[in-house]
């Protein structure tokens, strides 16, 4: 299993820059930010330090959007870093929510995801494509290589995620809800005449080292009011009864509305909907072992990395404990067992 860290672009900058060095230095492979131009700093200006100071460690949106950015700037930017860095850059994309609702815009159409992503993907990766009726390419562009990542949560997002990723992110930790989402992708992979196994699976949610219970789910429990969002969103579409989880749908009862000026930070006054059941359900709390239980589960499941949240008040000596025992024992679990 692979590991990425999910950072906030909050000022400073500076420190959004330690914090992916930091991470790089105990093992994460990947450094996600958030993609919200409006409620943070621009992350494309900042993966272009944090490649210049690290080595090896990825970086990328989680996820951006085709609404705000222009497709073919947001490709041109990818093959950019990539001619300056190395191929070191991943692509996460979704349909919109806090960079496109702080303006009071909505989710793009799942016709226009698909193909954003595929013009995205084609000139990233220095192909030609067709767009706006005319075939464009990066003339200056050789050998650049990106992978689209799509995340979803409703049954038609899952089925394109299938049939067009070549990612798959699932913002929760739930287990039995990541793995009827998983089967949901194969299946539509497998239908679309791919193989289901070369879609590779990212689990992301927030990830807190300590032992105060009440303290570490206070300081995460806006994770589920983000994912409450999404939910909404699918119980608008399909009602209650659909075929998603009910673990996933049933939460959000008690929702009220959501600021999205306290999207993603610890005590999101709007997310005091979310029970506690849901925060430890949705998010990897507790000390290493609980951690490391969680994750093996994971694996079992398919899913080949895991992406964790920062956004709290425990931030390196997360990254140090995962360093130091999580991500060693995930590694030799992984030997042991092939």
């Amino acid at each position: 299993m692979q590991f990425g860290a999910v950072l906030q672009t909050h000022p400073p900058a500076s420190r959004t820059l330690a914090l992916a060095k930091l991470a790089e230095q105990h093992g994460f492979e990947y450094a996600w930010t958030f993609d919200s131009h409006l409620l943070w700093e621009e992350p494309y200006v900042i993966y272009s330090q944090i490649l210049n100071e690290t080595h090896r460690i990825k970086v990328g949106p989680m996820v951006t959007n085709p609404a705000t950015r222009d497709w073919t700037v947001t490709a041109s930017i990818f093959a950019t870093l990539n001619e300056m860095y190395g191929n070191r850059t991943i692509c996460g994309i979704g349909r919109g929510d806090s960079a496109v609702r702080a303006t009071n815009g909505a989710p793009t159409t799942l016709k226009t995801l698909r193909e954003s992503i595929h013009v995205i993907r084609e000139l990233a990766n220095s192909r030609p494509v067709e767009y706006n009726g005319a075939t464009v390419q990066f003339p200056w562009s050789h050998g650049s290589e990106l992978e689209v990542w799509v995340a979803a949560y409703g049954p038609l997002a899952l089925k394109l995620t299938g049939e067009v990723g070549d990612g798959f992110i699932l913002q929760l930790a739930d287990l039995d809800i990541a793995e009827w989402m998983i089967k949901t992708v194969r299946d539509a992979a497998e239908k679309a005449g791919r193989d289901p196994l070369s879609i590779r699976f990212c689990v992301a949610a927030p990830m807190y080292i300590g032992d105060d219970w009440q303290h570490m789910r206070d300081q995460c429990r806006w994770f589920g009011g983000m994912v409450g969002n999404h939910v909404a969103d699918i119980v608008s579409k399909y009602g209650a009864d659909s075929s998603v989880p009910k673990a996933l749908t049933d939460y959000i009862a008690g929702r009220q509305g959501y600021d999205y000026n306290e999207h993603g930070q610890a005590g999101n006054t709007h997310a005091e909907f979310v029970p506690d059941e849901i925060v430890d359900r949705f998010c990897l709390l507790g000390p290493a072992e609980n951690h490391i239980k969680k994750l093996r589960a994971l694996k079992e499941l398919g899913v080949d990395q895991f992406a964790g949240y920062l956004q709290h008040d425990n931030k390196e000596e997360t990254l140090r404990v995962y360093g130091e025992s999580v991500i060693p024992a995930l590694r030799d679990h992984i030997t042991a067992t092939a």
